[in-house]
């Protein structure tokens, strides 16, 4: 069991929790938690490393997702407090190889993310690009790490089933070449629910404080908006980009 937290393990676990440089370095990430753990055991995928307090090793569940993920190391309530990024440490976490799902030949449906820094927001809109189909999400510059311990908290699983790649305005340019470029915006364009999203498309979200830059902008073919009921400035863009994907998903469901 690992007692103290200045043990060499743990410290590594607290550099990639904190440290974008480094994850890249190692090419691993760290997730947490029960509901983490039963997506990795889902998809059958091993993790480099298991952590776990006695108490999550000895609940019914823990028990069979160490059998099926570990094997587990054991360490303190106060090691794992350590280790964790969260504010109540959870009781396990895994370190996983971060290892990019291959982008696929012929996308339909990709989201295309502008300067969008909030942790938050990217784990909520990979959550959501996962749930409607989406084929890939594109990371232009500027964005937050997808690796980040937010993002990955936030995305529940969805890093494993969906292709994020972090790209160039040129390299966005190629992957997205062919597709209609929606980008979304608060007024003055074709409401979300005319837009025809039977076609190959891309949805192109801006960042949160200052919207599309210009690349984005010189990549889109057409402008999409939500239309609201009152003078609200504009939607978060996390909940934007889950009310287009759904539309999206609507119509090529029917």
């Amino acid at each position: 069991m690992i007692t103290s937290r200045a043990n060499p393990q743990v410290k590594h676990v607290r550099r990639l929790q904190t440290d974008r440089r480094y994850r890249a370095e190692e090419h691993a990430f760290v997730v947490e938690g029960t509901r983490w753990m039963r997506e990795l055991a889902a998809v059958n995928h091993v993790p480099r490393q298991l952590y776990a307090t006695a108490a999550w090793l000895e609940s019914d569940e823990g028990r069979a997702l160490a059998t099926a993920l570990g094997p587990a190391v054991p360490v303190t309530d106060e090691v794992m407090a350590a280790m964790s990024d969260t504010e109540t440490a959870p009781g396990v976490l895994a370190v996983l190889p971060a290892e990019p799902r291959p982008w696929p030949d012929d996308p339909s449906l990709l989201v295309i993310l502008d300067t969008v820094g909030n942790p938050g927001n990217l784990g909520a809109i990979l959550r959501a690009a996962s749930a409607a189909g989406a084929s890939g999400v594109l990371l232009g510059p500027g964005c937050v790490d997808p690796y980040n311990p937010k993002v990955a908290r936030g995305s529940m699983g969805a890093l494993l089933r969906l292709p994020v790649r972090s790209a160039s305005w040129p390299e966005i340019g190629r992957l997205a070449a062919g597709l209609d470029v929606w980008l979304a915006v608060a007024r003055q364009g074709t409401a979300h629910t005319a837009v025809d999203w039977r076609r190959p498309a891309a949805i192109l979200i801006g960042g949160e404080a200052h919207g599309a830059g210009q690349a984005a902008d010189a990549l889109a073919t057409g402008r999409v908006t939500i239309p609201m009921h009152d003078p609200t400035e504009s939607l978060n863009a996390a909940l934007a980009a889950a009310i287009i994907l759904f539309e999206a998903a609507r119509q090529r469901e029917s």
